[in-house]
């Protein structure tokens, strides 16, 4: 990622290398996807990717219709557990209920950590 693309500003270069070394690690399978989050200032998302075909089996964001009368209202931290709800409930009825959670390159605090804990409580293992 950092290899390939000429990155500025120098903390999306620090979060480009670290993604790049997280996904040396970290693979997803159809029994158990990569959760993947991704964080905007204004917005949160997460999908569930079988990395050996390619495909994304689901997602979820704030800005979903289906998430947003959930997190109306909320700030960004409950915002953020919802959107880790709704993907632990669409892996559900899927019939899948262990990931490998992807971080992304961000710490795993705040807004990151609080989708991993709102799949949790929706019944996924990690």
């Amino acid at each position: 990622m950092a290899g390939h693309i000429k990155i500025v500003n120098p903390k999306e270069r620090g979060r480009a290398r670290r993604k790049q070394h997280i996904r040396m690690r970290v693979n997803g399978t159809p029994e158990r996807p990569r959760l993947s989050v991704f964080r905007s200032t204004k917005h949160i998302y997460a999908q569930a990717i079988d990395d050996t075909t390619g495909r994304v089996l689901a997602t979820a964001s704030d800005a979903d219709k289906a998430v947003k009368p959930a997190v109306d209202g909320k700030q960004k931290k409950g915002k953020a557990r919802e959107v880790g709800k709704a993907i632990g409930a669409k892996l559900l009825a899927l019939k899948v209920d262990k990931v490998v959670f992807d971080r992304n390159g961000y710490i795993y605090h705040g807004r990151v950590k609080e989708v991993a804990d709102g799949a949790r409580e929706a019944g996924l293992q990690f």
